[in-house]
This record gives structure tokens, C-alpha cells and sequence, in this order.
């Protein structure tokens, strides 16, 4: 089948590129707003921009009202979070912090999501996430605000924590990183099964 995406509704659209391109890493970003209320909500669309600098790549889709989502007003507003990569220990904690909650409402309390103080930036970090990069604010560029258009936000990485036991001859455990992917509608993958093929 081809679609047309000029033909296209909003939500179909979102559909085709939400579905096809999996399975997607999981950026679990927790920020601290000027009231020092912590904030944690995962974003899907999330990839490495560059490695020299470090900088990570994450994209806001647009909210129906066109109001900026409380991770990027704080973002914005404070400059620094912390990414925390998801294990499937914390898959369904994850799940919940995508709820709505009110501006005022820490996710970290509504899903019971134990945090810790992070190595040098404000907002806190999740204590049991394997990695965590601390990050602050490089730059947003606004790709569209129509419903389902993206912001994108570019992180410069300060600070990468990896749990002790990941970390081997200077590498991530890829066999026991256990990081969990985002698969279209409702559905995650997990990484169970690694198959290796050496680069030609």
C-alpha cells in the first residue's frame, strides 16, 4: 500500500511513523520546575544528535492545545534534567508518569518512582534507572505547532552514570543493560535476545 501523507489526517499520519519506526529507545526525562516541583514523563522520539560534542536528540509532538509540555517549559525555564534509560524493572512505573497530571503533581509520587539526588545538576534522577545522563538544555527548534507537529530539543550531556555492574572494559553490557524499547499503539519490546554480527 502507499499513502499519500498530503491526503492524510493528523492522527493517521502519527499512526504510520508512531508504528513503522520501532522499536524506539525511551528517554524517561525528569526536570524540576521553579517551584522545585520534579517532573518525570518518557518521550519515545529520542536518539544520540552527536557524539563529539555529546548531545542528545529527543522531539516533543505537539499537545492538541499547542501548550509546550511541563518537561520543556521547565527545560526552558531552568536549563538542566536528567535522562534516565528504562529496564523492564521499571516498564510499568514508566507507563504511568505518561499520565496527565497537573502542573503542581510530581510523577515521581503518582507512580511511587524512587528518586535520588543527581551527581551535579537540580532535577532529581531515578535511583534504579541502569544509566542516567545528566544533561542541560542546548537548544530547541521548533519544527511545527500544528496538532502532532514536534519541537525538537537538543541535551548537551555533562555527566553519564552507569551502574557498576554494566560496565565492562571500558563498554556497556549490552547482554545485561536490559533496556526497553517503544513499539507502536500501546506495545514495548524488550531486549531479552541480543544476536552479535561483527561489521564487515
Amino acid at each position: 500500500m502507499i499513502f499519500d501523507v498530503a491526503k492524510l489526517e493528523n492522527q493517521e499520519k502519527y499512526r504510520l511513523l508512531n508504528g513503522g519506526i520501532t522499536p524506539r529507545p525511551i528517554a524517561w526525562i525528569s526536570t524540576r520546575s521553579r517551584d522545585n516541583i520534579d517532573n518525570l514523563a518518557p518521550y519515545s522520539f529520542f536518539t544520540v544528535a552527536s557524539c563529539n560534542p555529546p548531545v542528545l536528540l529527543y522531539t516533543q509532538v505537539t499537545q492538541r492545545s499547542g501548550i509546550d509540555k511541563d518537561t520543556l517549559q521547565n527545560l526552558i525555564e531552568t536549563g538542566e534534567c536528567v535522562v534516565n534509560i528504562v529496564n523492564s524493572a521499571l516498564l510499568e512505573k514508566m507507563n504511568l508518569t505518561s499520565a496527565s497530571l497537573k502542573i503542581d503533581e510530581s510523577e515521581f509520587d503518582f507512580a511511587d518512582v524512587e528518586s535520588c539526588a543527581s551527581y551535579k545538576v537540580q532535577p532529581s534522577s531515578v535511583k534504579d534507572a541502569p544509566i542516567r545522563y545528566e544533561c542541560t538544555l542546548r537548544e530547541v527548534i521548533p519544527v511545527s505547532d500544528l496538532p502532532t507537529g514536534g519541537t525538537v530539543i537538543l541535551l548537551d550531556v555533562k555527566y553519564v552514570y552507569v551502574r557498576d555492574d554494566l560496565y565492562n572494559d571500558g563498554s556497556i553490557n549490552q547482554k545485561s543493560i536490559d533496556s526497553v524499547g517503544k513499539m507502536g499503539g500501546d506495545y514495548f519490546s524488550f531486549t531479552t535476545k541480543n544476536v552479535e554480527l561483527k561489521r564487515p
